[in-house]
């Protein structure tokens, strides 16, 4: 903006400055124009933060993608991901972890590995922190700098990157189970300080990769040592699981399935999963308000009033009308799936352990506003209606702060299995939505070819009583 000319001395007095020599106070005119020229560029600030508040938050942007998934229209799903990368490029590794779910329940499980792939290079290399960017999230909030993964998501990627290979070629199984348990402890390690707190010490174990590791082992009819010590690790870190203590049992009598059987694996992606929300923390708003008018009452200036209330991200894991899948071989009823992974139950872990740091965050962010506001202020020396203006502009300013609520958002609530075994041959299997004791949907059957003395593995997904997209088989 072009400052205006300075006034030349009129008949009153006043000099270049302003400055009426007749009554030893600044000249009217020069003044006002000083107002004028304070209150448009006050004014235009409002009006860069307000504009800049109008973004919805990542939750809101994909609630049609959500919608369509979970009504069964994957491609559809699909179609609004790949619109939202292009408005949102700065998003793209989220936004391929929702398609890999996608091209992974469309029964094209090497499509989804790809995708997973690619999310977790960047959500790595996203790790090593940007200082321009960081400082940035002071100004502003989170949701500028790039997205670099919740702690569960990064454990998740390389659960489902183990899963989507296990249903394509499974050349690469093992590989991604050591992955799994590799990446949770350095998440846990990394978060140790030098006094011996870490806040992520009480993270729950994730016992799917030392499972897949296991059968994996023990299918080669060689390896039960190396089977017996990931089945003591399944049963350590997931001492809810029933079948644990079956599987290490097996693995130390050296026997994978009797002769002329095999074993079917049914793994199922059981309840629609966490994702993030926004919530206004009230309580704490309300102390920044208290706060804000004690310092207004002792210091020089007012402290910008704390009206748009202090937003963070919160973890919501909806309720389900399923909680397992009861399983049939033909007419005959053979268990139920249990859970080795409570997706659910990792995600508000993460939440509980983090929310101290979340939360000073937010807090310490609102401070350095008000604090710069009011660094203005002195400065510039503003009294009446600049002090304000410049109070209208941090209350604009705060309102712009959004909670971050980027997340892998089409993940199952829980990941369960039963295993089953079957004399060689084609046999016809059955799945049943239940909840506790009740019977919540109908069978849904389907047939698979079981192999003597090898793994056979089916997948599907029951986000509700209904199954959504194709029954995955494989055979390793």
């Amino acid at each position: 903006m072009v400052a205006p000319a300075a006034p030349s001395c009129s008949a009153r007095g006043s000099d270049a400055a302003g400055f009426d020599s007749r009554t030893g106070g600044a000249a009217p005119r020069a003044t006002a124009s000083r107002r004028i020229v304070f209150l448009r560029a006050s004014s235009c600030l409002l009006l860069a933060l307000v504009t800049m508040s109008g973004c919805a938050t990542h939750a809101k942007r994909l609630e049609l993608a959500r919608r369509d998934f979970y009504r069964g229209d994957l491609h559809s799903a699909n179609e609004r991901l790949v619109e939202e990368i292009a408005r949102q490029p700065k998003d793209v590794e989220v936004l391929q972890l929702d398609q890999a779910m996608i091209e992974l329940l469309q029964g094209r499980p090497d499509q989804a590995e790809r995708l997973l792939l690619e999310s977790r290079d960047r959500l790595a290399f996203h790790e090593q922190r940007d200082v321009g960017e960081t400082a940035m999230t002071w100004l502003t909030d989170d949701t500028k700098r790039a997205y670099e993964g919740d702690d569960y998501e990064k454990v998740l990627l390389r659960v489902f990157l183990a899963l989507s290979n296990l249903m394509d070629d499974g050349d690469d199984v093992t590989a991604y189970a050591f992955q799994i348990n590799e990446t949770q402890q350095r998440i846990i390690n990394e978060a140790a300080d030098p006094e011996g707190e870490n806040p992520k010490a009480a993270y729950t174990q994730v016992a799917l990769g030392p499972y897949l590791y296991g059968l994996i082992r023990e299918a080669t009819h060689l390896n039960y040592d190396d089977a017996e010590r990931a089945y003591e690790r399944v049963v350590e870190w997931a001492p809810n699981f029933p079948a644990g203590v079956e599987d290490l049992e097996r693995a130390r009598g050296g026997v994978h399935c009797e002769q002329g059987n095999g074993v079917v694996y049914v793994i199922g992606l059981v309840g629609r999963g966490p994702y993030k929300v926004e919530r206004d923390e009230i309580p704490t708003s309300q102390a920044m308000l208290i706060a804000d008018r004690i310092l207004s009452a002792v210091g020089e200036h007012n402290v910008t009033p704390t009206i748009a209330p202090i937003k963070i991200p919160a973890i919501y894991v909806p309720a389900n009308p399923l909680d397992r899948l009861a399983v049939f071989a033909g007419d005959q009823y053979v268990g139920d799936t249990e859970v080795i992974t409570d997706v659910g139950q990792l995600a508000r872990d993460q939440y509980q352990a983090m929310m101290p740091q979340v939360m000073g965050k937010a807090i310490a962010r609102r401070a350095v506003k008000k604090a710069a506001l009011y660094a203005a202020k002195s400065a510039m020396n503003t009294q009446g209606i600049g002090e304000l203006a410049l109070d209208l502009v941090g209350i604009a300013w705060e309102a712009t702060e959004a909670a971050d609520t980027r997340c892998w958002g089409l993940l199952p609530e829980t990941i369960q299995v039963r295993r089953i075994e079957l004399p060689a041959g084609r046999h016809r299997l059955s799945v049943q939505p239940r909840q506790g004791e009740s019977v919540v949907g109908n069978l849904d059957t389907f047939e698979v070819e079981v192999v003597e003395s090898r793994n056979t593995f089916v997948m599907l997904h029951y986000p509700s009583t209904q199954r959504l997209g194709e029954v995955l088989r494989s055979t390793h």
